[in-house]
């Protein structure tokens, strides 16, 4: 009887932490996400400013010939 016990103890107190922690949300969760800064700001943060410029030729159209046959 014993070897059951602890087992079930133990199954049922998984399951309650594994409910309390689900329903309870943590405020630090809502605050982070509502405190998110723009992209401009994180633009200015990060110094994307002081990157050099790149020059980049746009090759989208360019089809390959042909081949001789």
């Amino acid at each position: 009887m014993m070897r059951l016990a602890i087992p079930a103890i133990a199954a049922v107190a998984l399951i309650v932490v594994a409910t309390t922690m689900l329903w309870s949300r943590s405020p630090s969760i809502e605050l982070s996400s509502a405190a998110m800064p723009s992209l401009q700001e994180l633009h200015i943060m990060a110094g994307v400013h002081k990157l050099p410029v790149q020059e980049i030729e746009d090759q989208s159209l360019v089809y390959p010939t042909a081949g001789k046959r």
